[in-house]
C-alpha cells in the first residue's frame, strides 16, 4: 500500500468522524438571550443547527383556571401579569370580551383613552424588545436609550392608573378613572420628544453595518409557512402577510384612525425589525390623533348594576351606595354565552375566549396569546443556521414568557 493511500481514511472513520460533530446542547432558562425561562434543546453539528426544541413551562402560574375563581372584574389583575410587557392590551382584550357578552356601549372618550393607552403600551413594548434585540446582537448604548423613552410612557401611565407595569386601568364599561389635571400637557411633550428619539435609534441600530449583517437573510420564513404555523402581529407582516385586525377587524374605534400597516417581504430577522420600527411611527400617529380627540364625556358605560359608581354619587345617593356595596361583594352576573375577542396586541392577535353560565365568575377563560403561536415557529427558522444566529431568531420573534407558560 502506498503512502498516499494509508492517509486516505476509510468510510468508517469518515461516519465516526462526522458523529462526533454533532452534540446537543441545552440552551436556557438561566441564559440571558433567551427573554425569560425559556430553556432551548438544540442539536448541533459543529456550530450549524440541525434541530431547535424549545422547552417551556418554568413561568407555569395557571393564570386561565384563576379566572374560573375570581370574579369578572377581579379577572383584570391577572391580565396584566401575562404579557407584562403589553398589560393595557392584555386589560383590553378581556374587558371587550365581558363588554361583547354584556352587550354594553362604551363611552367616546373612554374609547378614545383605551387606544391611546394601548399605542402607548405598544410603543413601550416594542421599545423593550428594540433595547434587548440590540443588545443580544452585541450593541449595548441603544438598550440605555430606549428604556429612557419607555420610562416616559410608564410615568404616564402611572399618572393615569396609580401603577407602572400592572395598571390594570381598564374596567368592564369603561375606564377605573378618568384622566388626572395636566396629563394632557405631559402626553404632550412625550410625543414632542419622541421623534428625535426615533432618529437616535435608526442611526444606532437602523443604519449599523454590523447590526445588518446579523439580522439580513437570518431566521428566514416564508408567507406560506407564516400562515401554517399560524403567526401574526410583526412576525407575519415580516413576511409580506398584510394582515392587522385593528384595521380588518376594527374595535374601539381604530377605523376612524389614519394609519398604514408596515409590511416586509423578506421574511428575515431584519424584515421583523423593520415592521416594529415602522410600527413606532405608526403607533406614534395613532396617539397624536388620539390626544386631538380627547373631548370632555363620561368614561363608563350607563350600567349602574354593572360599573361602579363614582364616589360623589355614593355620597348624595343610597341607591348608588348599595350598588357599589353589591357589585364589591357578590359581582355582577353575566347572560350565559360564549364570545371570541381578538385584538392587535403588540406581538399579534391577542385573543381571549370567555364562557359564561350566567354568574358572577367565569366559567372558562382561554388567552389565544401571540408569543405562544409565534415561538413554535422557532425550529423552522432555526434549521440550518448558526447557533450565534438562533439569539437573533429568538430577539426578532419578541416573546414573553408570561404570556406563553401562563
Amino acid at each position: 500500500m502506498s503512502v498516499a493511500a494509508e492517509n486516505i481514511p476509510s468510510q468508517f472513520e469518515v461516519l465516526d468522524q462526522s458523529l462526533e460533530s454533532q452534540m446537543t446542547l441545552s440552551m436556557g432558562p438561566q441564559h440571558p438571550s433567551t427573554h425569560g425561562v425559556l430553556r432551548l434543546e438544540l442539536q448541533l453539528d459543529g456550530e450549524m443547527v440541525i434541530k431547535a426544541v424549545p422547552d417551556i413551562g418554568y413561568l407555569h402560574t395557571g393564570m386561565e383556571k384563576l379566572f374560573e375563581y375570581k370574579k369578572y372584574q377581579q379577572g383584570i389583575v391577572i391580565t396584566d401579569r401575562m404579557d407584562y410587557l403589553n398589560p393595557l392590551g392584555n386589560n383590553l382584550a378581556y374587558v371587550m370580551a365581558a363588554e361583547k357578552l354584556l352587550d354594553l356601549e362604551i363611552p367616546d372618550r373612554a374609547q378614545v383613552i383605551r387606544v391611546m393607552f394601548c399605542e402607548l403600551q405598544r410603543i413601550a413594548s416594542h421599545l423593550v424588545w428594540l433595547g434587548t434585540h440590540a443588545l443580544d446582537i452585541g450593541a449595548m448604548s441603544v438598550f440605555f436609550y430606549c428604556f429612557r423613552q419607555r420610562e416616559k410612557i410608564l410615568n404616564l401611565i402611572e399618572a393615569a392608573s396609580g401603577g407602572r407595569m400592572t395598571p390594570s386601568y381598564f374596567r368592564i364599561g369603561g375606564l377605573m378613572i378618568d384622566l388626572p389635571a395636566g396629563f394632557e400637557r405631559r402626553i404632550r411633550q412625550f410625543l414632542d420628544d419622541f421623534p428625535a428619539a426615533m432618529e437616535m435609534f435608526e442611526t444606532l441600530v437602523t443604519g449599523n453595518t454590523l447590526f445588518q449583517s446579523r439580522t439580513q437573510g437570518i431566521g428566514i420564513i416564508t408567507a406560506e409557512e407564516a400562515i401554517d404555523w399560524g403567526l401574526t402581529g410583526p412576525c407575519l407582516r415580516g413576511s409580506g402577510v398584510d394582515l392587522d385586525l385593528r384595521r380588518d377587524n376594527p374595535y374601539s374605534g381604530y377605523e376612524t384612525y389614519d394609519f398604514e400597516v408596515p409590511v416586509e417581504p423578506d421574511g428575515d430577522v431584519w424584515a421583523r425589525f423593520r415592521v416594529r420600527m415602522r410600527e413606532f411611527y405608526e403607533s406614534f400617529k395613532i396617539v397624536v390623533q388620539a390626544v386631538e380627540r380627547l373631548k370632555p364625556g363620561p368614561i363608563k358605560a350607563d350600567a349602574p348594576k354593572i360599573v361602579l359608581p363614582d364616589r360623589d354619587d355614593m355620597r348624595k345617593h343610597m341607591d348608588s351606595l348599595i350598588h357599589h356595596f353589591l357589585i364589591v361583594a357578590e359581582g355582577f352576573n353575566i347572560p350565559e354565552g360564549e364570545v371570541y375577542m381578538p385584538i392587535e396586541g403588540s406581538k399579534g392577535e391577542l385573543g381571549v375566549y370567555m364562557k359564561s353560565d350566567g354568574g358572577p365568575k367565569p366559567n372558562r377563560v382561554h388567552v389565544r396569546g401571540p408569543s405562544f403561536i409565534n415561538l413554535s415557529a422557532l425550529p423552522v427558522m432555526s434549521e440550518g443556521e448558526m447557533i450565534a444566529d438562533v439569539v437573533a431568531i429568538i430577539g426578532s420573534l419578541d416573546i414573553v414568557l408570561g404570556e406563553i407558560d401562563r
